[in-house]
C-alpha cells in the first residue's frame, strides 16, 4: 500500500525543543526591556532620588519645555547632532548681557549663521514664556568642554 500523501513527514524531536527555547527567550528580553522602561520609582529604587529629580524638572519649567518640544531632534545635551549642543550654547552666550532674550527670539524666530551653514527653524508654536523659560534653563547649564561648532572638515564625529 503507498503512503498517504496528506501525512506530514517526521519532524526531529528536538525541533519542538529549540522553538520553545527561543520563545522563552523573546519573553524574557520583553520583561527585561519592561522592567527597564518603567520609572525608578515604581521599580523600587531610591525614593529620595525619584523625589529629588521630580523637584528639579518642577523647578526647571525650561526643562520640561525643551524636553516635550522638538529641540531634541536636533540639539543633544553634550553631543552634535544637526546644530550644536545645549552646553556649547551656554558657553557661547553665557556672558551676554541679554542672553536670555537673545535665545528666546532665536528659539521664536530661527535663524542661520550662527554656527556655519545649519538652519535653526522658527518655533512658532512655542510662546514668548515658554521660550524665556528654555532660554533661562539652556544657559544655566555647566559649559561644554567639547570640540568647537562647527567642526573641521576633516574632523569625524
Amino acid at each position: 500500500m503507498p503512503p498517504d500523501d496528506e501525512t506530514p513527514p517526521k519532524r526531529p524531536w528536538w525541533v519542538a525543543w529549540a522553538l520553545i527555547a527561543v520563545m522563552a527567550l523573546a519573553v524574557l528580553g520583553m520583561l527585561n526591556l519592561g522592567w527597564r522602561m518603567l520609572p525608578a520609582a515604581v521599580r523600587g529604587a531610591d525614593a529620595g532620588a525619584a523625589s529629588a529629580a521630580q523637584a528639579s524638572t518642577a523647578a526647571m519649567p525650561g526643562r520640561v519645555a525643551v524636553e516635550g518640544g522638538d529641540c531634541l531632534r536636533c540639539h543633544g545635551m553634550d553631543r552634535n547632532y544637526v546644530g550644536p549642543s545645549f552646553r556649547q550654547i551656554a558657553q557661547r552666550y553665557g556672558a551676554r548681557a541679554d542672553a536670555v532674550d537673545y535665545l528666546a527670539r532665536k528659539i521664536r524666530e530661527g535663524g542661520v549663521g550662527e554656527w556655519g551653514r545649519t538652519v535653526m527653524p522658527r518655533q512658532p508654536h512655542v510662546s514668548q514664556a515658554q521660550a524665556l523659560d528654555m532660554a533661562q534653563w539652556l544657559l544655566s547649564l555647566a559649559p561644554a568642554d567639547a570640540a568647537p561648532w562647527p567642526p573641521s572638515p576633516g574632523a569625524s564625529r
